[in-house]
């Protein structure tokens, strides 16, 4: 199809700024000719009341004198009324055949839109269904060019090794971000050994400048803050290490999403062939993955040191995302999750679905290695055409038992792109501030959208940690989906850079504060999970009646029995629905008596009004475990 000229453009143009010139024109007119209508009926009503009053003092009349004096007045009052009326009535006329003329011309105009609308989904959808079919043939072919990926954060099905700067299959549709305006605000200089023995030598570095006062200088830890090994010393326990491979379930998407635009994500029925094996609340517990970071952080005597490990903890909770395209269940409500790694890990993990419009979760862990955490998250998400947008409300909130640091952030967003046509790729962007409440330490993360034109290693997150009065300290580095590292600042000054001024610091050689574990073998196949994963819908006893591992449509998902998954989730949520019309019946009757309605209250989560943040969020009320050492579940809702 051939692109229009400049003429038929400026025609296409012209005629667009006439027809809106005419339709404001008409809605004008008509806006005059309602003011009319409303004077008219304003003049009506005070000349029917007049008359009205006359005709009620002739009937009182006396006297024929009188009489006359009267009828002359009823006349006159009649003859007002009489010539608004017909006012009235021309009115109606005129506006009425105005609006039925217009109202016929924008009707074929109506029509005109939604059969271009028709034809344009039709096309898309054509579109996508070619472009599916020239990615099989390519796929099926027998030998490949050495091409790059078509996504810039998901490799090649079954390749682990694909390089980071693989350029995006996106459509012409896709967005692109200006590398320059998402560049960090300042320049790093990593400051040899060498340089830093004479530095030190000559008395120019500063006190604490030295090479053995930086604590992570010894890969193997400093008194400062002790080791942890990335895997813990405890028992373990033999868990899977694999599920059922996905079966190759083929559905047009288009057929479902292109009715959705623009609707919240959770009210969208979706079949479980978008999804994965796992609840929402079973990747909330994912978070955890690297809790020894936060075991090492317990160890540490420094809070900056210390925000320097719940920062790269932070970071961490993404690096699961990167393949991870497709949508966990949505949790019923009450629906609740476990993870004990008590004996592993140290620690527990509770989390309950504490509402469902809108959906929101709380989350609380406790460690016996000196830390708890809980949070309560609310996802937003809205669906735009080409991509998806995922956007955690909520706050997150760590405390270390010993030091009382008490550490606060917030997550960031998360966008799936190529929703119609390519393949999925997810990308997270955004600023997450970290703030020590206990002593206003701080940490200021960016993670850097993706551009097609930056030179930056993609899915790249920078930051600084800086102490109460604003001075930076360390400088941290890396990817979301590969490590994080920690660089200890010497000195820092005012530069330039392409025109614009940063701060220039001049820091130690950087340290690696965590890395990424590889992802299992033949993890393409097994939705990508890591390790934790696979074991986190593991089957479990004595967890809760309502436990997310009890879920029957996702256990015959992950069984690979995707038509009965189906129909039970279909079944679930039909249950869900009636559950909720019968409290909002409750409600109703209570409110016709008079009484008070208490609603849904969670099970093990309450609502408390949070002394820093001044939210008021769901926290946990405690009872979990002492039930579970009893099982003793008979509190527990029939969800299943």
């Amino acid at each position: 199809m051939s692109a229009p000229s400049a003429d038929e453009s400026g025609d296409e143009e012209q005629a667009s700024q006439s027809d809106q010139a005419e339709v404001q024109g008409t809605l004008k007119l008509l806006g005059s000719k309602l003011e009319d209508l409303s004077t008219c009926n304003e003049l009506i009503a005070k000349h029917g009341a007049a008359l009205q009053r006359s005709l009620t003092e002739l009937e009182a009349l006396r006297g024929p004198l009188e009489g006359s004096e009267k009828i002359k007045a009823v006349n006159e009052r009649a003859t007002l009324f009489r010539i608004t009326s017909n006012a009235m009535i021309n009115a109606c006329r005129d506006f009425l055949d105005l609006a039925e003329s217009h109202s016929r011309r924008w009707q074929r105009a109506l029509q005109y839109e939604r059969e271009q609308r028709a034809h344009l989904e039709e096309t898309i959808e054509q579109l996508a269904k070619q472009h599916n079919s020239l990615e099989r043939a390519w796929r099926e072919k027998p030998s490949h060019p050495s091409t790059p990926s078509s996504a810039p954060c998901l490799s090649k099905e079954g390749s682990e090794s694909a390089p980071k700067e693989e350029p995006s299959d996106e459509d012409e549709e896709t967005e692109y971000f200006d590398a320059m305006e998402d560049s960090p605000a300042f320049i790093t200089v990593t400051t040899s050994d060498n340089m830093l023995r004479r530095r030190s030598q000559s008395n120019l570095s500063g006190a604490g400048a030295g090479p053995n006062s930086d604590w992570s200088q010894d890969d193997h830890g400093s008194p400062g803050c002790n080791h942890v090994s990335s895997r813990d010393l405890g028992p373990r326990r033999l868990r899977r290490t694999h599920i059922p491979d996905k079966p190759n379930y083929s559905l047009n998407l288009w057929s479902i999403m292109k009715n959705c635009i623009g609707k919240e994500l959770s009210k969208i029925p979706m079949p479980v062939n978008f999804n994965e094996p796992l609840s929402m609340l079973q990747r909330l517990s994912e978070d955890l993955e690297y809790s020894e970071l936060l075991d090492k952080a317990a160890r540490c005597e420094s809070s900056l040191e210390q925000m320097c490990l719940v920062a790269a903890f932070s970071v961490s909770s993404y690096s699961t995302t990167v393949h991870r395209t497709a949508k966990p269940f949505n949790p019923l409500l009450g629906e609740t999750y476990e993870l004990d790694r008590l004996d592993e890990q140290g620690y527990r993990s509770l989390c309950e679905q504490v509402s469902h419009h809108p959906p929101a979760a709380a989350h609380h862990v406790i460690s016996q290695r000196g830390w708890t955490l809980w949070q309560e998250i609310t996802i937003a998400s809205k669906f735009r055409g080409k991509y998806l947008s995922i956007m955690p409300l909520g706050a997150i909130h760590l405390q270390f038992h010993s030091s009382g640091n008490h550490y606060v952030w917030r997550k960031v967003t998360s966008t799936v792109h190529n929703i119609i046509v390519g393949k999925l790729w997810i990308d997270q962007s955004g600023d997450i501030e970290i703030v020590n409440h206990r002593t206003k330490d701080s940490c200021q993360l960016k993670f850097s959208p993706y551009s097609y034109f930056s030179r930056d290693v993609p899915r790249k997150v920078t930051g600084v940690v800086s102490d109460s009065v604003g001075q930076a300290h360390y400088i941290l580095s890396g990817t979301w989906d590969d490590k994080m590292e920690s660089a200890k600042i010497i000195q820092s000054s005012k530069g330039s850079s392409e025109g614009k001024q940063k701060t220039v610091y001049q820091t130690l050689s950087p340290k690696l504060l965590w890395k990424k574990y590889p992802l299992p073998e033949n993890a393409e196949k097994m939705y990508h999970f890591s390790s934790l994963a696979l074991t986190l819908n593991e089957p479990e006893e004595g967890v809760a009646l309502t436990d997310s591992r009890l879920r029957p449509d996702q256990r015959l998902m992950e069984d690979g029995r995707w038509d009965e998954a189906n129909a039970e989730k279909q079944r679930l949520e039909e249950k869900q629905r009636a559950v909720r019309r019968r409290r909002e019946a409750d409600a109703a009757d209570a409110h016709g008596e008079g009484r008070e309605y208490e609603g849904y209250q969670p099970l093990w989560f309450t609502q408390r009004r949070c002394s820093i943040t001044g939210e008021i969020n769901y926290v946990y009320r405690g009872g979990y475990w002492e039930s579970k050492d009893k099982q003793d579940w008979r509190m527990c809702p029939n969800i299943f």
